[in-house]
């Protein structure tokens, strides 16, 4: 599969289908007609492309469109999006991402709460780094065969957001101001004390659906077994 059938697909599954989970089962099944190294090519060109947009630049754009609600894991899935937008929207936001306020699903989010967005609203699409894995495996039997096939290939897919150019502050009205004129005048960043306020609550929104304590929550995730957590370790602080 060359660039051309890579984006003919992306294109295709946006005009058949409706919502980010119906495009992703249609390229699933898709792909899993294909003949397995196109299902590898289709991967390889999705890395290759959301690469063009994995800029500390565009991060800052997506962070002030998603009020500052864009964490390493939400700008990886607004990469993905962007793919999903297509060639020419893909490029124009990689030469300059203040052209996202020209993106009639970025323009209809403006002047509204990110709390009233509807799921299929967000500019994220995380499921589609999972069609080719899920494809892959569908036509060829064995699981993770997508991760070893790429291997074979010399080629290994990113899993999270790796900028390579100067990092700056998403917080300075001035320079978000200077780099993104029409998204700073769209999406002014709610006060950064009620966006803090709005996170301790989604975080102790998820304690309780976890049924974890604090403490239990960042033992877990840096591996260590619940109750042995180091009072030392940065995640023992209260956030």
């Amino acid at each position: 599969m060359d660039i051309d059938g890579f984006w003919a697909l992306i294109e295709e599954s946006r005009a058949a289908t409706t919502g980010p989970d119906d495009r992703a089962e249609w390229l699933t099944d898709k792909l899993a007609a294909l003949p397995p190294r196109d299902i590898e090519d289709f991967q390889i060109h999705l890395d290759e492309q959301r690469r063009r947009v994995d800029s500390w630049l565009v991060w800052g754009a997506a962070y002030q469109i998603l009020d500052g609600l864009c964490s390493d894991d939400g700008f990886f899935y607004f990469q993905a999006w962007l793919v999903g937008l297509g060639p020419e929207t893909l490029s124009r936001v990689a030469e300059d991402p203040d052209n996202l306020a020209d993106v009639p699903e970025i323009r209809r989010l403006a002047g509204r709460s990110t709390d009233e967005w509807a799921e299929d609203e967000w500019p994220d699409w995380e499921i589609l780094d999972y069609v080719a894995d899920t494809a892959h495996e569908r036509r060829t039997g064995e699981e993770e065969s997508l991760d070893d096939a790429l291997a074979e290939r010399d080629h290994e897919s990113p899993t999270d957001a790796e900028p390579e150019d100067d990092r700056w502050d998403f917080e300075d009205a001035g320079e978000v101001a200077r780099r993104f004129p029409r998204l700073a005048a769209m999406f002014p960043l709610t006060d950064r004390a009620v966006r803090d306020a709005r996170g301790k609550a989604a975080f102790d929104e998820l304690l309780r659906e976890r049924g974890q304590t604090e403490a239990e929550f960042f033992a877990e995730m840096e591996g260590q077994p619940t109750g042995t957590q180091d009072d030392s370790s940065p995640g023992s602080a209260t956030s």
